[in-house]
């Protein structure tokens, strides 16, 4: 639905009747207006209804308008499921501006400003009962006769409704409707009437805040938020009141500003200023309106939500539990928001690795969900792909793909068929199929990823290239290398058209490039990958990140490969000092490349510098927070099969003997050990001294 404005008369239309008070006229109508605004303030909606159509066929015999006949029923409609959490009315941000009806004097009222200003009331009957459509019919012929009166009733007064509260209830509509830009057009022209009103009454300058503020939170929703005008705005409202009311001065019009305020900085990430400006709108809300109001409970969201941004989540779930405590007082168990509020919480015990807590709040969460907005809803489907990922987390696939998959069943009832969520999904159930080596599934969902993405972001959209990359990886892992190779260099196409030639996502791409040909045999080719990808990392990393490490081993497994032994130890040496530079010393990476080149030194016959390398990882293992006996064993194995080549005996057999217990304690078996041609048996045989230590 879109609504138009027409220009603003400034005089009355040439040929028509002028506006005229006739009191005899007025006055029943009036009453009957001033009756249906007490029910309406009583919550009393059929009752209201019927009153202002009774004043609307007294005024019908009155004027030459076409006023329509309202509707014969004002039963409540239900509230739109898709609608943002401020459209829906049940919390401020500062948009509910002149929402009161308004009652008449008749010894004061025209004949056409009564009549706009029942047809202004019954709009604020329609928007109480949720239904836009006739309340935008109803401010706009109110607007239509007001403006065609010419009457100088820009601001509110005993003779009527003015035309700034009918620009802002047309605006309101216009905003819950999602039409953003028309509401930015309705509220400047609310703007402009407020600016160059003839008065500049500290109640004027009051009413253009307001229109100041509710622009500005026009812009903050535009599909492409336009922050830096909205923060203008604020701003802008914010003077203008604490001129006014003074600079000290407590009132609900600020609070929501400043509430306003912090939303642009926490949609900015700069939370330090976002919880400034909560603590004191919440400071100013609690003083006010009481601990236990719905806007009180919108900023402690906010501000838990900020606290969870930045880390600090024993004062974010502090502030998680006292708003849904508030708002499963104030709206009700099965509300929205307390399903909202209770995956909230699920997550900072999902990040918490705290499984368990998570699962029991996702799963209220999707109770709740379910019964406030129906099996199919897109929050619904949040719930699942969330609960989707602790499983997978946990290890338990099974149960992962059945949520996800029901997740996805939803999302496809709900949301456009080409939506990036359902891409979302598609690759997280993929993963898993990919983990468990059901790769024919998996490339089959990745396949079906890539389509929607190629027609909702066009053939060369960066995201594209991470799903092409996924398809790539699982061709290499079943060795099908021809297609994996055609595959990451379409990948690699599409990112340096977006980004490129010195990006780390090329850099990437490259590196897996020479993963590939490496297992193609097509050495030469890999290390000319291998070698534009280090230089783009060193450049953009420096050279001691632990991902240029990781490109130096594969340059020196490379030479190794190829018999070049000599430049294989230059570049596993530097890739041994990038890792304890960018990882420490005791790192596990350190650990793998010292085994490594004391690998190479015992191919070369340099046994005592294997064995240096080699012990000294030892030591490191030995001495981690966290005993990997497996690796140990390894270690241990290593050394005695250099003992073996130096025909050292006893301490062969003791190595290997240490390396057999940390297999059993590892759970492995012994079968694992790698004794180089031999076997304890044998050894005993050869050498009997060393048969009791055997």
């Amino acid at each position: 639905m879109s609504f138009s404005i027409h220009p603003l008369a400034s005089t009355a239309f040439n040929g028509g009747p002028s506006p005229s008070h006739d009191f005899c006229g007025v006055e029943p109508i009036t009453q009957l207006n001033n009756t249906a605004v007490s029910c309406l303030n009583a919550l009393e909606y059929e009752q209201a209804g019927q009153f202002f159509r009774r004043a609307l066929n007294k005024a019908r015999q009155n004027t030459f308008f076409d006023i329509p006949e309202p509707q014969p029923s004002f039963s409540r409609h239900e509230v739109s499921k898709s609608l943002y959490i401020y459209q829906r009315g049940e919390y401020d941000e500062g948009m509910h501006a002149f929402s009161d009806p308004v009652k008449l004097d008749a010894s004061l009222s025209t004949m056409h400003g009564t009549i706009a200003t029942i047809l202004y009331n019954l709009g604020q009957l329609f928007l109480r009962i949720n239904d836009n459509e006739e309340a935008s019919n109803s401010f706009m012929r109110a607007l239509q006769i007001t403006e065609w009166c010419g009457e100088e009733r820009t601001h509110n007064c005993s003779s009527g409704v003015s035309i700034v509260a009918i620009l802002h209830n047309i605006g309101h509509v216009q905003y819950r409707s999602g039409h953003y830009e028309d509401a930015v057009s309705t509220y400047a022209k609310a703007l402009h009437l407020g600016k160059n009103a003839f008065t500049k009454s500290p109640n004027r300058l009051l009413e253009v805040a307001t229109t100041l503020n509710c622009l500005g939170v026009l812009y903050f929703h535009l599909p492409k938020a336009d922050t830096e005008k909205a923060m203008e705005l604020y701003h802008e409202s914010l003077i203008i009141r604490r001129t006014v009311l003074g600079k000290d001065c407590d009132s609900t019009e600020i609070a929501t500003t400043l509430n306003n305020i912090g939303r642009i900085h926490y949609m900015r990430a700069e939370h330090d200023k976002a919880l400034e400006l909560y603590r004191e709108a919440l400071r100013m809300r609690r003083k006010l309106l009481g601990n236990e109001h719905l806007d009180v409970a919108a900023t402690v969201y906010n501000a838990g939500q900020t606290y969870h941004q930045r880390g600090e989540l024993d004062t974010a779930m502090k502030l998680y539990q006292e708003f849904l405590r508030i708002a499963r007082q104030r709206l009700g168990p099965h509300h929205r928001d307390v399903a909202i509020m209770l995956k909230c919480m699920a997550q900072i015990h999902h990040e918490r690795k705290e499984y368990d807590n998570a699962a029991t709040l996702y799963g209220e969460a999707l109770v709740v969900g379910k019964a406030a907005l129906g099996k199919c809803h897109p929050e619904v489907a949040s719930t699942l792909n969330k609960l989707g990922n602790l499983l997978y987390e946990k290890g338990d696939f099974d149960n992962a793909i059945r949520v996800y998959r029901e997740g996805l069943e939803v999302e496809r009832a709900v949301l456009d068929m080409f939506h990036p969520n359902i891409v979302v999904t598609l690759t997280n159930i993929g993963q898993i199929y990919k983990l468990r080596g059901e790769y024919q599934n998996a490339l089959r969902l990745y396949k079906e990823a890539v389509s929607i993405q190629r027609h909702s972001l066009g053939p060369a959209h960066p995201n594209i290239s991470s799903t092409l990359s996924s398809i790539a990886l699982i061709h290499y892992q079943t060795r099908s290398y021809t297609k994996a190779l055609d595959v990451y260099q379409e990948a690699l196409r599409i990112r340096r058209d977006a980004f490129g030639d010195n990006n780390l996502e090329v850099a990437s791409t490259l590196n897996s490039i020479g993963l590939v040909l490496f297992k193609m045999e097509l050495h030469e080719l890999a290390m000319q990958s291998f070698h534009e990808s280090l230089r783009i990392r060193r450049r953009l990393l420096g050279s001691d990140h632990r991902d240029v490490a990781i490109i130096l081993y594969n340059i020196a497994t490379i030479h190794l490969e190829i018999g070049d032994d000599d430049e294989a130890m230059i570049y596993y040496r530097e890739t041994l000092r990038v890792e304890r530079c960018a990882l420490g010393r005791s790192h596990k990476d350190v650990v793998l490349t010292m085994q490594h080149i004391g690998q190479v030194h015992q191919q070369r016959g340099e046994l005592g510098e294997a064995l240096e390398y080699f012990k000294e990882a030892l030591d490191i293992q030995k001495a981690s927070s966290e005993i990997d006996f497996a690796s140990i064993a390894q270690t241990l194995n290593h050394i005695g099969n250099v003992y073996l080549q130096r025909g050292n005996a006893k301490e062969m057999v003791a190595a290997f003997s240490g390396a057999l217990r940390y297999l059993k304690q590892a759970g492995k078996e012994e079968g694992t050990l790698a004794i180089s041609g031999f076997n304890f048996y044998g050894l005993s045989k050869m050498h009997p001294e060393c048969a009791p230590v055997a």
